[in-house]
C-alpha cells in the first residue's frame, strides 16, 4: 500500500500537497500543528494507523500552508487562509461528501468548514482540539512560547515536544523536535501559534448537523480538557469521549477504547443516509456473514517491513480466496488485513472457517522458522442483511465483525443461534459464555468451535 501525493492551489495561489491511500469512501484528516506528508509516511505508528483504516475508507491528508510539501514563504495563516487550503484540497479532488477528521490545531479548521458547508460533512470526529480560548488563562506561558520559537526554534521545538508527549523518552522526544523543525520553520510556526491565539469559533458551533464525535485527554497540557468539554457542550447532540493520557500520548489499552469508538461512530449510518437507501437496497435474504482478521497485522508490518509483509499478505489472500472458492462462498470485500464473505449455506460457512484455520496451520507448520505466522480469527453470524451495489450492511453484518473481533489467532467464533441451526452436524463447541459486544443491548452467548484433527 502506497500513499499517491498531488498538489492543488488555493484561492489565495498557495500550493497546497495532499496525500490518497486506500480505498472506499473518504475521510479528510485536518491535521495539527506542523506536519509532513512523505515523514509521516516514512513513520511506522503513524503509517500503521493511516494503513489501518485504509481498507475501508480512501484517506486524504494534507500539509496546511507553510508545513511540510506545501508553500513555506507564507505571510496569512489565518483561520479562513487555513479554512482554504482544506476547501482546496476537497474541491480539487471532487469530494462531495465526506468524513472529516480534525485534530488538535487542526480542529478549528474541521470546524469552521463543517460549520459553512454542513451538506458536504457526513460525519465530524474531534480530538484534542478547541473553538476559542487556547490561550484563556495563560496569557504569559502562551506568550513566552511565542517568543521562544521565534528567538530559537530547535530549543522551542523540544520544549513542544515535551508537552506533546510527556510519557515519551529522550530519544523520541529529540526525534519529535526534528521532524517539527524539518516541517516549518521558526518564523512560520510562531505565526500560526499567534494565530491559534486569536480563534473564536463558538458562533459556527450551533451550525454543525453532522453526528459529531468530541476526544479530549484528560491529562493534555496544549489544549485543557475544559475546552474539549466545552466544545462537545455546544455541539447539537455531539458525544463526548474523555480519555486518559496527554495531547497526543496515549497506553496501548486507552488507543484500542479510542480506535473501537471511533469505528462503532463511523459504522452507524446517519438516519438521512438510511432512508436514501430504502428504494434501492434489498434484503439479502438468510445468508451465513463470515469475517476474518489477521491477528498483530500493523506488528507484523513493523518487524518485516513493506515488501516482506506484502508477501505474507498475498498468501493470506490466497489461501482465502481458495478456500472460498472451495465452498462456495463469495468475496463481499477485502480490508488489507481481513475479508467479509457471505454464503448461502450455514453449513458451507463453517467448513469454509474450519478450512481456512487448517490450511493457516499447514502454511504456518511449512514455515516454522520464520518469524511471521499467519495468526486468523473467524468469527460468523447468520440472518437477513440488507444488500446494495454488493455490498451488504446491517445488524447481521455488524454483529459478525464484532463476534470476529473477539476471537483470539487460529480461534472461530460463532453466536448461540448459528450453532443451532448446525444442530446435528459434528462440529465440537466450548462455551465462552455471554459477552456485551458494542452497539448491541444484549449478552450474546459465543460458542467456539474446534477444528483441530
Amino acid at each position: 500500500m502506497e500513499q499517491t501525493v498531488g498538489f492543488c492551489t488555493t484561492s489565495d495561489g498557495v500550493r497546497i500537497a495532499y496525500a490518497t491511500v486506500g480505498d472506499g469512501p473518504p475521510r479528510v484528516w485536518s491535521q495539527g500543528w506542523v506536519t509532513h506528508l512523505e515523514l509521516d509516511w516514512q513513520d511506522p505508528a503513524k503509517r500503521g494507523e493511516i494503513e489501518y483504516w485504509a481498507p475501508r475508507y480512501t484517506m486524504v491528508r494534507y500539509d496546511k500552508r507553510g508545513t511540510g510539501l506545501s508553500d513555506r514563504d507564507i505571510e496569512d495563516y489565518s483561520l479562513d487562509a487555513r479554512v482554504g487550503d482544506l476547501e482546496a484540497v476537497v474541491d480539487h479532488l471532487k469530494l462531495r461528501r465526506f468524513v472529516l477528521s480534525g485534530i488538535s490545531e487542526g480542529g478549528p479548521v474541521a470546524i469552521a468548514y463543517a460549520g459553512r458547508y454542513p451538506r458536504r460533512v457526513s460525519r465530524l470526529i474531534l480530538s484534542g482540539t478547541y473553538a476559542n480560548g487556547l490561550q484563556r488563562g495563560r496569557e504569559k506561558g502562551f506568550d513566552a512560547i511565542t517568543q521562544l520559537i521565534e528567538a530559537e526554534w530547535g530549543l522551542a521545538s523540544e520544549a513542544m515536544a515535551n508537552l506533546f508527549d510527556r510519557s515519551a523518552s529522550l530519544e523520541e522526544m529529540r526525534a519529535n523536535a526534528r521532524y517539527q523543525r524539518a516541517s516549518a520553520s521558526g518564523a512560520g510556526a510562531a505565526a500560526m501559534i499567534r494565530a491559534n491565539g486569536q480563534i473564536d469559533i463558538s458562533s459556527l458551533l450551533p451550525n454543525i448537523t453532522a453526528p459529531t464525535l468530541v476526544i479530549h485527554a484528560r491529562q493534555d497540557l496544549i489544549v485543557p480538557f475544559e475546552r474539549g468539554r466545552e466544545l462537545a457542550s455546544k455541539i447539537p447532540n455531539a458525544r463526548f469521549l474523555p480519555r486518559e493520557g496527554g495531547h497526543f500520548d496515549m497506553d496501548a489499552a486507552t488507543g484500542l477504547q479510542v480506535r473501537n469508538a471511533v469505528e462503532e461512530f463511523l459504522d452507524e449510518e446517519p438516519p438521512a443516509k438510511r432512508r436514501s437507501k430504502r428504494d434501492k437496497a434489498v434484503v439479502a435474504g438468510p445468508i451465513t456473514v463470515l469475517f476474518t482478521d489477521i491477528v498483530g497485522h500493523t506488528e507484523m508490518m513493523r518487524r518485516l517491513g513493506d515488501a516482506k509483509g506484502r508477501v505474507v499478505l498475498r498468501e493470506h489472500e490466497r489461501i482465502t480466496r481458495e478456500a472460498l472458492k472451495q465452498h462456495s462462498g463469495a468475496e463481499v470485500k477485502s480490508m488489507g488485513d481481513g475479508f467479509m464473505a457471505s454464503f448461502g449455506s450455514v453449513t458451507s460457512a463453517m467448513e469454509c472457517a474450519i478450512g481456512l484455520q487448517r490450511a493457516f496451520a499447514a502454511w504456518n507448520d511449512e514455515r516454522a522458522q520464520q518469524a511471521a505466522p499467519l495468526r486468523v480469527r473467524v468469527g460468523l453470524n447468520a440472518g437477513e442483511p440488507i444488500e446494495e451495489d454488493g455490498d451488504l450492511f446491517g445488524a447481521t453484518v455488524i454483529l459478525a465483525s464484532r463476534i470476529c473481533a473477539q476471537a483470539g489467532g487460529g480461534e472461530i467464533l460463532i453466536a448461540e443461534p448459528l450453532r443451532h441451526l448446525l444442530t446435528g452436524k459434528t462440529y465440537v463447541y466450548a462455551d465462552r459464555g455471554e459477552t456485551l459486544l458494542k452497539g448491541f443491548e444484549d449478552a450474546v452467548r459465543l460458542y467456539e468451535v474446534r477444528w483441530r484433527e
